[in-house]
């Protein structure tokens, strides 16, 4: 079964798909892939990972809706002998549905948002054509949590043969060696007894990062707690600024070097951070979820699909409550061990990189053998 995953860009600061663990996951069932991206990146980390799997990674080096998008796509396609293609995100959902057409091959897609902005006459109008265009030219449209679902079909779309819902997941880490734990917490100058918190969202403007500064700057003195912050975006230089200002910030926080992999972080923490305003499926979560880590996490979108009180804290996107849950999960390290063990197990159960590839595959399968009904998994617990 040949699969080309259609993509705008492999940048690592591009949404996280999840190619490279799905192309991990994929060596162990029938499933082949090519990954298409129709603008080239010199940031070639994710390029250089899904080659080390195996996985033919194609780059057509070309600009936002360039007009030779659809023909080179829909060649490329045929050299590769692709039976089906999966695109992710609106740019690689147009191109990838019209080269499939000119291939006479099916097309699958992606919602990797949940866009509930209030919206104008002009964007409910592109909505709605969104949502046309993907009832006549997807075979199905893959939603990554329930409430993505309540949010597809509350904008006109109730076509439930073709929406499944079917979570993203991602590859085991496996243990972490005693050494580099204590290693990488030494790095960022985390002392025994200290907790560490990390966050590993892009710092703009929709992350929350000024909330999560405004609680730390209201924690009582002498609380034992360090928080990380990976990433990179426009709002580092403004959050970097802010910390360097307060004494208090500056000794709690600790910023991460940019290229730094968010996911090698997560594994030697002790808490994962999520503030955003908004969130379908956050990756990171999922992440922090297969490291044995409890989060505190913002109480939008789907995010409490994966985070449940038996795995973390939800919150409200208010600096105190914020801050309430990192001064009682600092202070309780049993309470931390019990999360972070249900969380384990948790993502063992449905959120592996392997189960998530299998469910993929009997999607494409059902796709690909007309009169199969399509496979849809119930929500998370």
């Amino acid at each position: 079964m040949k699969i080309a995953h259609l993509v705008q860009t492999l940048h690592p600061d591009a949404p996280e798909i999840g190619l490279v663990d799905l192309a991990g996951a994929a060596r162990e069932i029938d499933l082949d892939l090519v990954v298409i991206s129709l603008a080239s990146t010199s940031e070639t980390s994710q390029v250089s990972a899904l080659h080390r799997l195996g996985v033919p990674v194609k780059e057509l080096g070309l600009g936002p809706w360039d007009p030779r998008a659809v023909t080179r796509t829909a060649q490329l396609m045929r050299q590769q002998g692709v039976q089906l293609v999966h695109t992710h995100l609106p740019a690689a959902d147009v191109v990838g549905a019209a080269a499939a057409v000119r291939n006479r091959i099916p097309a699958v897609s992606t919602l990797h948002r949940i866009e509930n902005l209030p919206a104008d006459r002009v964007d409910r109008l592109k909505r709605t054509a969104k949502i046309l265009a993907r009832q006549r030219f997807m075979s199905r449209t893959i939603a990554i949590s329930q409430a993505q679902v309540e949010w597809y079909r509350s904008l006109g779309s109730d076509t439930p043969q073709d929406l499944v819902l079917l979570p993203n997941g991602v590859t085991d880490p496996g243990p972490v060696d005693q050494a580099e734990r204590e290693r990488r917490r030494a790095a960022l100058g985390v002392a025994d007894g200290e907790v560490l918190a990390v966050s590993t969202a892009p710092m703009r403007r929709d992350q929350g990062h000024e909330l999560l500064l405004d609680a730390l700057d209201s924690l009582p003195d002498g609380l034992p707690l360090v928080v990380a912050m990976a990433g990179d975006g426009p709002l580092r230089p403004w959050l970097e600024s802010r910390v360097d200002g307060s004494d208090d910030l500056t000794r709690h926080v600790r910023f991460v070097h940019r290229h730094q992999e968010p996911a090698a972080l997560l594994r030697v923490a002790d808490l994962v951070l999520h503030n955003a305003r908004s969130g379908a499926a956050p990756t990171a979560l999922l992440r922090a979820m297969a490291a044995g880590v409890p989060a505190v996490a913002s109480r939008v979108g789907g995010v409490p699909e994966i985070v449940t009180n038996d795995t973390g804290m939800l919150v409200s996107l208010h600096p105190a409550a914020i801050a309430d849950a990192l001064v009682a999960l600092t202070h309780d390290d049993a309470r931390r061990q019990r999360l972070g063990a249900a969380a384990r197990a948790r993502f063992l159960a449905e959120y592996e990189a392997v189960g998530w590839a299998r469910r993929l595959h009997d999607l494409y399968r059902d796709v690909l053998v007309p009169g199969r009904a399509a496979p849809v998994r119930p929500p998370a617990s």
